[in-house]
């Protein structure tokens, strides 16, 4: 076998799990975010970076003002997602970088002091992180409903600031009747990878 990670776990983290377009009304709890977090936050990005934040959306209010900002096609889904996290990066990040990579504390000035560069930076590397995250959410046994459809700018200014710029919206629970659309094709190994 050329992967140690048993069988069964592959299909939870990748075979089997997919977008889950509906849910059960069963609470995703703090502990399990928790959990979630403590467990992808060792992945990797450059320098040790960490610009992800995580917003969840928890309380009626709230939700009632995200919904407004989604695509039509995601705004029931995300009305009724026991959880929603709003995933975003921070440009920023760079003030935490002389404790995240003591080994390189100058790393800070030298390579992120222009808003630019950490822009960039912040963006790929939470992207990192939000995948990270939504793999953690399939080993806590719970499904994700990443979208992109929504109002960039809109679901900024009404839960983050300047120093935040929206990477995706996150629908989480135990997935709900008829959850699944058919499995989209993908492409092959020969398709991708170039040996040279």
């Amino acid at each position: 076998m050329s992967l140690v990670l048993d069988p069964a776990a592959q299909d939870l983290l990748f075979r089997e799990a997919r977008t889950a377009n509906t849910f059960t009304d069963e609470p995703v709890t703090e502990e399990q975010v928790q959990a979630i977090y403590d467990l992808v936050k060792y992945g990797p990005t450059a320098f040790n970076q960490t610009p992800l934040r995580i917003t969840l959306v928890r309380s009626a209010e709230a939700r009632e003002r995200l919904v407004r900002h989604m695509a039509e096609g995601n705004q029931a889904k995300t009305a009724s997602a026991p959880l929603v996290a709003i995933l975003s990066a921070d440009n920023e990040f760079h003030e935490e970088l002389p404790a995240l990579f003591p080994a390189f504390p100058q790393a800070k000035d030298l390579f992120f002091s222009e808003r630019p560069a950490r822009e960039n930076a912040a963006g790929l590397n939470a992207a990192l992180q939000a995948a990270y995250f939504i793999v953690g959410v399939r080993a806590a046994g719970l499904a994700a409903g990443p979208m992109t459809g929504f109002d960039f700018e809109g679901v900024r200014k009404e839960f983050l600031d300047d120093d935040h710029t929206p990477l995706m919206v996150v629908n989480i629970g135990k997935p709900g009747p008829d959850a699944w659309y058919p499995r989209s094709p993908r492409l092959e190994f020969d398709q991708v990878v170039t040996t040279v």
